[in-house]
């Protein structure tokens, strides 16, 4: 599964998610792609069922780019 690798602070700050992304949603490699419709935390798991459901339905027909990482964890305060 994706993973940071050490980080010099321990956690990110929370922020806000305001509206549609437009940076970062067109296409840049391939020819379709997978969008979300609204906006939210994806987690490492979440990333990792999308892209096995994908390598599962293309076969050896495509290839894949995963263009997100995990890198903000959704935990609780601490």
């Amino acid at each position: 599964m994706l993973q940071p690798n050490k980080v010099k602070w321990r956690k990110k700050q929370k922020g806000k998610m305001r509206g549609k992304a437009y940076r970062g949603n067109s296409l840049a490699f391939g020819d379709c792609g997978l969008m979300a419709t609204s906006c939210g935390w994806i987690t490492a798991r979440q990333i990792e069922a999308s892209r096995i459901a994908i390598t599962r339905h293309v076969k050896r027909g495509g290839k894949i780019w995963v263009r997100i990482f995990p890198d903000k964890p959704p935990t609780k305060k601490p």
